[in-house]
């Protein structure tokens, strides 16, 4: 996904200045067996108590294991705090730009189109039938135009999260994507709106991914109600990435974000050849 393709193949880097950690150097070393980033609350350390190869470097704690590369990516308290407010204040003005366009342009544009369909109507009873196509040509753009409108809207901020919940806004985007995403999530409860907000961001962030980079292989996304967490995973099958060739992206470092900002964990692994894996989890979401 983004992580994988994000930001493009790594470029040779300098060396490294004395008491630093030249990640890329050290990443390209390793087996591109398969990359697992995590994100979540800072660790406390970057030693590893199973003796595993382990360097620390800002805000990403990377280790070597068995063969296989591991890149955590965390936020400190003081960001995770930082970052929660200001994710707030643009879901909140999201929403409010996603209902203005609703309630405005669109039902303006709504109103027009009835005018125009009612104008061409009268001019086919009068027997100007030109004049009447071509008005309901002006119609029909328009109806596109709505349309576009409407998918504008929905991008920005879906309504449908609000009134129904995660699993419906999540079907209904898969739906509208024209791609093979199925969405599973029986039994979900709903939970506290910024978890929703930034669960069903973090999903659609990771099928954008999927469709820039896996092609139009099928992909997934599965919600699960643990009781004391909502987790959630979206899978795609393809081509997947090597992690020694590719930097962390814009796409995961959001994720990142907005999981972390609600106290959650966020888990990307992929390989050559067995596709990409996102896995989240919030505990104690607020359930309601």
């Amino acid at each position: 996904m983004d992580g994988h393709h994000g930001s493009g193949t790594t470029g040779r880097p300098g060396a490294a200045r004395d008491g630093e950690v030249d990640a890329d150097a050290w990443a390209r070393d390793q087996p591109a067996a398969s990359v697992r980033a995590v994100s979540g609350p800072a660790f406390p350390d970057t030693k590893a108590a199973d003796g595993a190869q382990r360097r620390g470097v800002g805000g990403i704690d990377s280790d070597r294991e068995g063969g296989r590369f591991r890149v955590r990516l965390f936020l400190p308290s003081w960001r995770r705090r930082t970052t929660r407010d200001v994710l707030a204040a643009a879901d909140a003005e999201r929403e409010r730009l996603a209902q203005d366009l609703h309630d405005g342009a669109q039902q303006h544009l709504t109103a027009l189109r009835v005018r125009l369909a009612l104008a061409a109507n009268r001019f086919d009873e009068r027997g100007e039938a030109e004049a009447s196509a071509v008005l309901q040509g002006f119609g029909d753009d328009l109806d596109r135009a709505i349309d576009e409108l409407r998918n504008l809207a929905y991008g920005i901020y879906p309504q449908l999260l609000t009134a129904v919940g995660l699993a419906a806004a999540l079907s209904s985007a898969a739906a509208r994507s024209g791609r093979a995403v199925t969405v599973q999530a029986n039994g979900v409860r709903r939970c506290s709106p910024e978890v929703e907000i930034a669960v069903y961001f973090s999903c659609l962030a990771a099928l954008d991914n999927a469709a820039k980079h896996a092609g139009s292989v099928p992909a997934s996304v599965e919600l699960s109600d643990t009781g004391g967490a909502l987790d959630f995973t979206v899978c795609d099958s393809g081509a997947g990435f090597d992690p020694a060739e590719t930097s962390v992206g814009a796409g995961i470092a959001n994720m990142r974000d907005r999981i972390a900002a609600v106290g959650g964990t966020l888990a990307v692994d992929s390989a050559p050849g067995r596709g990409t894996r996102v896995h989240g989890s919030v505990p104690d979401p607020g359930w309601r």
